[in-house]
């Protein structure tokens, strides 16, 4: 390697490494700050120093904020509450999709061209706009105050299907599903031992996603949950602030609680979420 080349590299690296601090120090603010007492929040920006930058003021941290959340403030229900909905949503909503993928990328039957463009054609349309139409067929169907009615809008989203026909458009050749049904295999167990099996990255993908954002929901479940127990974790930590004052390290030990577990998630699914990205991108 020569001169030019290493010093390309370490630019590179230098760059990276910039961003990547950049990345994390919103990270280190709230991670200090759900430990921080009042005072110390106001007074440092990150952990609290008796002097120097290197000296540690120990006395400036408190547990006071996680003891308040998970005896007093009832974190835990809420937890699981979003534990429930971001699971069920995002296994019934990988599904789905799927299976509407399968059938827009390996059947032919009338009207597939005007359903595949309403699906790319709801694409256009901003989440924005579906908030009143949503909330009266809720209340047509009597789906208000109800996980059902967050869950059964959101278990064929249009991104996903499209998603799913891509990959199953790269990643299966037809010559595999003749083969199969020559063979006596039904279509039901096609689909599930042959075909799903063979998207298996976009499928981890598509769970990571889903189960994200249903994760950090927020404005639906306010239009249609009412009852305080079922709230998930995204509204309760925004309901933290008091009606005289806002205790500032108590929500960002909340919002320390509600970051934690999709971090870990999705640090554990990287690789699938990256290769089923991937996945039906040079093929349509």
């Amino acid at each position: 390697m020569n001169t030019r080349a290493r010093l390309t590299d370490a630019f590179l690296y230098a760059a990276l490494a910039v961003f990547a601090v950049v990345t994390l120090v919103p990270f280190a603010y709230l991670l200090f700050s759900a430990f921080k007492s009042q005072e110390s929040f106001f007074s440092f920006a990150l952990w609290p120093t008796d002097g120097a930058w290197w000296q540690v003021d120990w006395g400036g941290f408190t547990v006071k904020h996680f003891r308040t959340l998970f005896v007093d403030a009832g974190v835990a229900r809420a937890t699981a509450n979003s534990f429930f909905l971001a699971s069920v949503t995002a296994v019934l909503a990988t599904l789905c999709s799927a299976m509407c993928g399968y059938a827009l990328a390996k059947y032919r039957f009338a009207g597939r061209g005007v359903l595949l463009w309403l699906v790319l054609g709801s694409l256009a349309v901003p989440a924005a706009l579906l908030i009143a139409p949503g909330y009266q067929v809720a209340y047509w169907l009597g789906l208000l105050d109800s996980y059902a009615g967050l869950i059964l809008p959101a278990m064929a989203p249009a991104f996903g299907v499209y998603l799913f026909r891509q990959a199953f458009i790269s990643s299966m050749p037809d010559e595999m599903i003749e083969a199969a049904r020559v063979d006596g295999c039904g279509e039901v167990r096609l689909f599930f031992t042959i075909a799903l099996p063979m998207v298996r990255p976009m499928v981890g993908a598509f769970l990571l996603i889903t189960y994200l954002a249903t994760w950090n929901n927020f404005i639906s479940p306010q239009i249609i949950l009412q009852s305080q127990e079922m709230l998930p974790l995204s509204v309760f930590v925004a309901q933290l602030r008091g009606p005289y004052g806002t205790e500032y390290g108590l929500i960002m030990a909340g919002t320390l609680v509600a970051v934690a577990p999709v971090l870990v998630l999705f640090l554990l699914l990287q690789r699938d979420f990256i290769a089923g990205l991937t996945a039906g991108a040079v093929k349509g």
